[in-house]
């Protein structure tokens, strides 16, 4: 269903507002350079300072130039399940292929309030949902108890585990079953979680690097590891560098500069410092696409 590259696409702006001219040649590239699905409107995608109607037409642009060709999972999280149901049934109206709904964040739910709120979710839509488990934003750390609870609902699908503990991946596939959709949320981590289990990454080196992040992926399913660390030996400075400063700064910064957008962020994201900037040249020139 979704496996291997996944970008979390970024959101292009210009002069303020969304550039949808940018997002559709963006995405036209991303299918062109192999990946495997794209995910609009995660945090990458910048969607805590989209309005609403901005983060609902993001998803109904990227839908309709996918057109099918690649599975699009709608980032619908909110710490509100109320509006997490809003945009669940946005996305499923305009023809998203799944869902991703992160860990509420700020509210520190229970495991209890987990569990009740992902079945409301699943119990609302047909859209099959992939949980982001990401602690280090949204404080809540889903257990690997709950998620075999949730697991068992037949629309919850698989996580982006971004926890960053490697041994969630084997516990998670002991407790939830082989065939629960393990991603990781991690590009420093994504060889080393296919190794335990994962089929994949939601990916934020995949803006800017498609075509290596597939390749990456694909080696891996294929059971071909030597092939993917040569990649991921390429890719390493990269994943550093597109988080030396707030994220997704680096990367419009990176696209920018591979022609794809313009630089500009939303307060309170700023455009990367001159460190962030010379750290990101220099894995660009490593990864030898600049």
């Amino acid at each position: 269903m979704f496996q291997g590259s996944i970008p979390a696409l970024v959101t292009p702006f210009r002069d303020g507002a969304i550039d949808t001219v940018a997002l559709e040649a963006f995405v036209e590239w991303q299918i062109a350079q192999g990946s495997h699905g794209l995910v609009p409107v995660g945090t990458t995608g910048e969607s805590p300072t989209l309005t609403h109607a901005e983060h609902y037409a993001v998803i109904t642009q990227v839908v309709e130039v996918a057109a099918k060709r690649v599975p699009v999972i709608a980032g619908c999280g909110s710490n509100d399940t109320a509006t997490a149901l809003a945009h669940l049934a946005h996305a499923e109206r305009v023809g998203a292929d799944g869902a991703l709904v992160v860990v509420p964040y700020y509210n520190k739910p229970s495991q209890a309030g987990l569990i009740a709120h992902f079945t409301a979710l699943a119990e609302a839509t047909r859209l099959p949902i992939v949980i982001y488990n990401i602690p280090g934003r949204s404080v809540a750390d889903m257990s690997v108890e709950t998620m075999a609870v949730l697991a068992r609902l037949p629309n919850i699908v698989g996580v982006k585990d971004a926890t960053g503990n490697i041994a969630r991946v084997a516990q998670q596939r002991l407790a939830c079953g082989a065939d629960f959709i393990q991603l990781s949320g991690n590009d420093d981590m994504a060889v080393g979680f296919n190794a335990q289990g994962g089929i994949g990454a939601i990916s934020v080196t995949a803006n800017v690097a498609p075509q290596l992040c597939a390749q990456m992926q694909a080696s891996m399913l294929a059971g071909d590891f030597r092939t993917a660390l040569a990649i991921n030996d390429r890719l390493q400075p990269l994943h550093a560098a597109l988080f030396s400063d707030a994220s997704p700064g680096p990367t419009k910064y990176a696209l920018a500069k591979l022609g794809h957008m313009a630089p500009d962020v939303r307060l309170p994201i700023t455009e990367p410092s001159e460190a962030a900037r010379a750290a990101v040249d220099a894995a660009l020139v490593h990864a030898g696409l600049a």
